[in-house]
């Protein structure tokens, strides 16, 4: 038997702004890019991309990591949306895709700090 609530929504204070998705899409979209974000390297990662666009070789050269462990990072990332490259000459320069993504960040970041 289930407990029967005791509270009612207004007991809670103002509701935060509700969102409807536009398709049942929009729900397994957001999983995987959750997903992709929620490996603590790959969230680093898109940390330092949010201070301006930087190749592979900046990366592994700043992170001291190798060049294909950031590459498949970047892989996932780019895969769901979260990043962009941009090709000059024999170089890709990353960055975050856009304002959303960091906006979510930053959320993410501030509400593990409470």
């Amino acid at each position: 038997m289930e407990p029967t609530p005791t509270c009612r929504g207004e007991d809670h204070g103002d509701s935060p702004e509700t969102f409807s998705p536009s398709s049942g899409e929009s729900f397994g979209r957001a999983a995987r890019m959750l997903h992709a974000a929620g490996d603590e390297a790959r969230l680093r990662l898109m940390i330092r991309l949010s201070e301006g666009e930087m190749c592979v070789t900046e990366i592994a050269a700043e992170s001291g990591e190798g060049m294909s462990t950031i590459s498949q990072r970047l892989k996932i990332l780019r895969g769901e949306g979260l990043v962009v490259g941009r090709r000059e000459g024999k170089h890709v320069y990353y960055s975050l895709a856009d304002r959303h993504v960091y906006d979510v960040i930053l959320s993410i970041l501030a509400h593990a700090d409470e």
